[in-house]
């Protein structure tokens, strides 16, 4: 079971990192082209992305939690859950293509974009929305991928996507001279990458998913959405933060202050990462034998899981001390005394909020992939929506920008509580 368990989670971490590399790689170049108003257009743009990549995970999370339950306990429905996600996260991205085509400029507004924001950034906002099934396909079929025994594959079509994006940021922005057109080209390929090489899996031995003539239906969708929602307030928890924070900095600290937690928002999306990579690749293992009735398994998984997610937070916390203005300085070309200063607090204060948020994101998906949706729900919708908001806005009135940063790791702490009830409510440690 251990030696398992740290296959499924390393890997997991490395393709989540994989990910966030990419939208690192985003900034980097972005930087280095644009200087602070192109991180300002990517860190307003963030939670679009978040909103994207939550549907698709609560989709495909939870349709790919459903299908490990019921293979375990040889329902021939399982395999229904697979074609399902894909016709309706085709059907829902379909609003996102809509407002590509036809306001990408109001997208960037309602974000708290001015003009010039707005005029700088209109081709990246219009090419990632467009690409907005690509993005939710790849988190489906990823997430069965992994699943169905296959996580090795999962992960090397996850760090192929970003490599692709990596490299081909450079090409397009510089080679190219597209700029950050070129930057939204190469982030837009990348899911498409990682789609073809996941999908060898459905031609090899090792495949047990059936895929077969279904007719779509809601009630699917709706079974897949219960056991999804803590993927899906997990990635909107990012994009609800990103808002919440972008409009308090703006009235506090303007563009400069926007563009000092555009570089803490991408570091802290690769921190997060490394979290949803321990909660996301034990789901498969802790599905399994829920399905199966062991009990004993399912708790020695969420006691593994939480040890490996506070170790792997107290390292990341340490390395964010020791090494502040080195990490703050590779997204500050021009310079920015003042970007730097803002950045470097901001750093400190929010970081040790992932000792809890680790925590948070493990038994959040926990609870999902045991089948205890509200409980999961209720932990979830704590830190990523009532918790950050209500901190982030009472804190930054007392503290100002300072107040903002703390508001992170307060709404943590108290979720912490709030998740660590839900486990003894709902008994996940009992034998």
């Amino acid at each position: 079971m251990k030696k398992k368990f740290f296959r499924y989670v390393s890997q997991n971490i490395l393709g989540m990192i994989g990910v966030s590399c990419y939208i690192i790689a985003d900034t980097f170049f972005i930087s280095m082209h644009s200087g602070a108003d192109g991180i300002t257009v990517l860190n307003l743009a963030l939670p679009i992305f978040n909103i994207i990549f939550a549907i698709g995970a609560m989709i495909g999370m939870g349709a790919a939690t459903r299908f490990a339950i019921y293979r375990a306990q040889e329902k021939k429905q399982a395999d229904d859950y697979f074609i399902n996600g894909i016709f309706w996260s085709v059907v829902l991205s379909s609003v996102f293509i809509v407002a590509g085509i036809g306001f990408p400029d109001k997208v960037i507004a309602l974000m708290g974009g001015n003009q010039e924001i707005i005029k700088l950034g209109i081709n990246y906002n219009r090419i990632i929305l467009c690409f907005a099934p690509f993005f939710m396909l790849n988190q489906i079929i990823s997430a069965f991928v992994r699943n169905d025994n296959a996580p090795t594959l999962a992960m090397v079509g996850t760090l192929a996507g970003s490599l692709f994006n990596i490299v081909f940021d450079y090409v397009f922005m510089f080679t190219l001279g597209l700029g950050l057109t070129g930057a939204a080209m190469a982030t837009a390929a990348s899911p498409i990458i990682s789609i073809v090489i996941c999908s060898v899996h459905f031609f090899s031995k090792k495949n047990t998913l059936r895929i077969k003539k279904i007719r779509p239906t809601l009630n699917i969708l709706k079974k897949s959405c219960q056991l999804g929602i803590a993927a899906f307030i997990g990635e909107l928890s990012s994009g609800v933060t990103t808002m919440v924070f972008n409009y308090r900095i703006l009235s506090i600290a303007g563009n400069t202050g926007v563009a000092a937690y555009g570089v803490i928002a991408n570091f802290a999306l690769v921190a997060t990462s490394v979290f949803n990579g321990v909660a996301q690749g034990a789901q498969p293992l802790v599905s399994e034998e829920y399905g199966k009735g062991e009990k004993l398994k399912v708790k020695r998984l969420l006691i593994m899981g939480l040890i490996t997610s506070v170790s792997l937070a107290l390292v990341i916390v340490m390395g964010v001390y020791v090494y502040t203005d080195s990490l703050v300085s590779l997204f500050n070309s021009e310079g920015n005394e003042v970007l730097a200063a803002y950045a470097h607090t901001g750093m400190r204060l929010y970081f040790p909020g992932f000792i809890f948020a680790g925590i948070n994101i493990v038994i959040s998906v926990m609870l999902s992939a045991t089948a205890h949706s509200i409980a999961s729900f209720a932990t979830s919708i704590s830190r990523g929506v009532i918790g950050i908001v209500g901190c982030c806005i009472v804190l930054s009135l007392m503290f100002g920008l300072d107040g903002v940063w703390a508001s992170f790791m307060a709404a943590e702490m108290i979720t912490c509580i709030i998740s660590i009830g839900m486990i003894i409510r709902t008994k996940c440690l009992n034998k």
